[in-house]
């Protein structure tokens, strides 16, 4: 088998609920996301996709991947896209760095070999481990009565965990805070994440007022170092997020005790190949893992949800439905969501039935 036409588009993804705030002003009104369909000799397409939270979540921006996909596409061109390693290393051969653009490619190749095999992407992900995952809402930045307004009527909807973005003034987000918590149930799944925007003094200073609320602390710092200078006077589970953008990075977390759980994002790492390997090792570690993405629609949702529920229960933290998130549709067959959970679609790869009609024109093709 080999890979005969690959095509890009491009698809802007609003948000239904308006723009998606965090702390200090950062804040995206879209997805700006990239879709890579591969189309192997014998007919079989897969789907890929990428899109980055604005330019200010992670080192990736939207037309930096339009720019390397063209780059990268061509040395694909007649290599078997079941040799997903060896798909790897070419792409890390031919361009050096920015992992977030090969992920689409990348994502695109585990779809085409799962539909080949004609099995679930979660089979060739070690195997299904439930039928559903829990998910999480999150509670975006805003004024203290907005912030535990939404957390209550997120509660209302069934929904049991809570990512709540902190990472501004530090006394401010205390008040939001502790708000929020005394606005939804007792027992109620928080996580606050401050998406890396404090010092170790502010996070420190944030950790302190806050003992008696029940909460996960999420990437309070920027450097592993930072983040583990706050966990030793912490007396809450900490996660990483931004910090993991590599194998290496995750065993050096793992070697200070910097961290109880991770959060993997799938175009931060470089795509399904290197998510999965990295998560492996993470629960062979005892880490608590997320496996989500930093953005996209139906296919990227497919591929986090096939990477959640092949993590093992046991050490599987939550999910998120980004398909959910947006105005537009690209594929049917979506991953589907029951209350507070989601499951897989069925079929082979990724389960979804994307519609190129949906998606426009491509921006770029190469190949028959």
């Amino acid at each position: 088998m080999q890979i005969e036409t690959i095509k890009a588009y491009h698809v802007v993804q609003p948000f239904v609920d308006g723009p998606y705030r965090m702390s200090k002003g950062r804040e995206a009104d879209a997805f700006d996301a990239v879709i890579v369909s591969i189309t192997s000799d014998s007919g079989i397409t897969g789907w890929g996709e990428m899109a980055p939270l604005g330019n200010f979540y992670s080192p990736a921006f939207a037309a930096g991947v339009r720019a390397g996909v063209v780059e990268i596409a061509p040395h694909l061109i007649g290599h078997d896209p079941r040799g997903l390693a060896s798909v790897g290393r070419l792409m890390d051969t031919v361009f050096k760095g920015h992992p977030y653009i090969k992920s689409a490619l990348d994502m695109a190749c585990w779809d085409l070999a799962a539909r080949a095999a004609d099995v679930p992407l979660v089979t060739l992900l070690g195997g299904r481990e439930s039928e559903t995952a829990e998910l999480y809402k999150v509670v975006t930045h805003g004024s203290v009565d907005a912030m535990a307004a939404l957390a209550k009527r997120i509660v209302n909807d069934g929904f049991h965990r809570l990512q709540v973005k902190v990472g501004g003034n530090v006394h401010d987000d205390i008040e939001r805070v502790t708000a929020v918590a005394a606005s939804v149930p007792k027992g109620t799944v928080i996580f606050c994440d401050a998406n890396a925007g404090w010092t170790p003094y502010q996070a420190r200073q944030f950790a302190d007022a806050t003992r008696s609320i029940d909460y996960t602390f999420e990437q309070p710092c920027t450097t592993i170092d930072e983040n583990m200078s706050v966990r030793r006077m912490l007396d809450k589970p900490m996660v990483l997020d931004e910090s993991v953008t590599s194998l290496e990075e995750m065993l050096e977390i793992h070697r200070l005790g910097a961290a109880d759980g991770l959060t993997l994002k799938i175009s931060r790492l470089g795509g399904v190949t290197k998510t999965r390997q990295i998560r492996d090792v993470a629960v062979d570690l005892g880490f608590m893992i997320t496996v989500e993405d930093t953005g996209g629609a139906e296919i990227d949702t497919a591929a986090m949800a096939h990477l959640s529920l092949s993590t093992p229960e046991e050490r599987r933290l939550h999910a998120i439905a980004f398909h959910e998130w947006v105005t537009v549709r690209t594929a049917s067959n979506m991953p589907p969501v029951t209350s507070s959970r989601m499951g897989i679609p069925d079929g082979p790869g990724l389960g979804i039935d994307v519609v190129p009609d949906l998606l426009g024109k491509p921006f770029f093709v190469i190949g028959r």
